[in-house]
This record gives structure tokens, sequence and C-alpha cells, in this order.
């Protein structure tokens, strides 16, 4: 069950990377439930735009498109992120997970945070913060995905496998 809204949200994120981008996503959204694509400005987050991922959806088929990542994300997957889809990027597992996780997002809409283990390249686990919230190019009806993620970098390579440690779900 979501807790309460984005101040709760707010509230629980450790990263001052990852809470400046939430902090972003409020003040573009407005009196709006979510904020568009188009409403975030790359200057305001530009300090921090190696650690996001975006991802559109598309309704019709529920299926999730990548769209952005940073550098930091590029790098763990060692392919073109831009225009693959999520089911592209994970082995079928993996994929189930992130998806059903990012139709929550979506649907209800709603924010996560996740905190201790979130990938694992080969034998080496890796711990930090993930955060995902919604977007909605009219505001209202979600058709995308913001997500951040912080964690020490470590250039080991490898598959990457997401791992959902600790979640904790809020309402918009």
């Amino acid at each position: 069950m979501p807790l309460s809204g984005f101040s709760e949200f707010k509230s629980r994120i450790a990263s001052p990377a990852l809470l400046a981008i939430a902090d972003h996503w409020q003040q573009v959204r407005r009196e709006r439930p979510m904020p568009g694509w188009s409403d975030l400005s790359p200057a305001a987050i530009a300090a921090h735009l190696k650690r996001l991922w975006v991802f559109k959806y598309d309704r019709a088929t529920g299926e999730f498109i990548a769209r952005l990542a940073g550098n930091r994300v590029m790098m763990r997957y060692g392919k073109s992120f831009r225009g693959t889809p999520l089911r592209d990027l994970h082995p079928a597992v993996i994929f189930e997970q992130a998806q059903a996780h990012m139709t929550r997002i979506v649907t209800e809409p709603a924010l996560v945070r996740c905190s201790g283990k979130l990938f694992r390249i080969g034998d080496r686990v890796v711990e930090g913060e993930r955060i995902a919230l919604p977007l909605a190019s009219d505001g209202y009806l979600a058709d995308g995905v913001l997500g951040a993620s912080e964690f020490k970098h470590t250039p080991v390579p490898g598959a990457i496998e997401l791992i959902y440690d600790r979640m904790e779900w809020f309402s918009v």
C-alpha cells in the first residue's frame, strides 16, 4: 500500500542528487498531479543528468521504451538505450519485475524509492538509492517514468541484474 504523498516520499530520500531531482519534478508539476517530459528543465538538473533514466509508456501496448539514460546508466548496459524496449534490456525474470514496478508507477500513479541493494554485476552487489516518478504529457494520465539512481560508481564489466531490495511506495 502506498504511504502518504510527495512530502513523505521526499522525507525518505537520502541522496542530495535524488532529492534535487524529486524537488524539480515537484516544482514543474505545478498544480497538476504529474509533470510531462517537456516540463523538465535539463538546465535545472544538469548536475544530476548522469544519474537519470527515462522510459516512455505506451498505454495501448503496455510497453515501456527507453527514452534517455545518463552516462552512469549507459555504461552499465553497454549498448544503445534510447528507443530500446524494456524487455530487450533485461533477462525475462528481471524484465517481469521491472515491468510490474513501472506499470504500478504509471497506473496508480505512484512514486517509489528503493534503497539497499540496487543491482548485481557478476558476483558483485552494488548498493545505493533509486527513485522513480511518473510523467504525464497532459499532467493527468501517466505516459512515462522518470528515474534516477545513486550508487558508488564501480567500473566492473558484466551484465547488470536489477535488484529490488527495500521498496517504499507513495501516492502522487
